[in-house]
């Protein structure tokens, strides 16, 4: 079943996941290296739906499911790796004046009427 539909998904996806594979290599931080992983298996994701419905063929289906699931634990592990770091350092003089009443918990109550 050759049609020029399958043919224009798989090229558009390709086309896709070569840009991704762009952005991935030239960063220029972690969080845009993240992110362009993640859409990489998205699109990866897509590419396999795509098989599966033009070939009517249901073995990579569970292919897929891992796939799809590869791309949320590792969203979330990086981006929970990442907050933890912004919060650990954090220094406590950046936080102005909330850092001084962190310790006294009716300390901002003491200057209103």
């Amino acid at each position: 079943m050759t049609t020029v539909v399958p043919l224009v998904c798989f090229a558009l996806l390709g086309v896709g996941a070569v840009l991704i594979l762009a952005r991935l290599a030239r960063g220029p931080s972690l969080l845009d290296r993240v992110v362009a992983t993640d859409a990489l298996l998205v699109t990866i994701a897509c590419g396999i739906a795509v098989y599966c419905a033009v070939y009517e063929d249901i073995s990579l289906e569970p292919v897929l499911l891992v796939v799809a699931l590869l791309a949320f634990v590792g969203s979330v592990s990086v981006a929970r790796y990442i907050g933890g770091m912004l919060v650990s350092t954090a220094d406590p003089a950046d936080r102005g004046a909330d850092a001084d009443l962190a310790g006294r918990p009716d300390a901002r109550r003491e200057g209103t009427p």
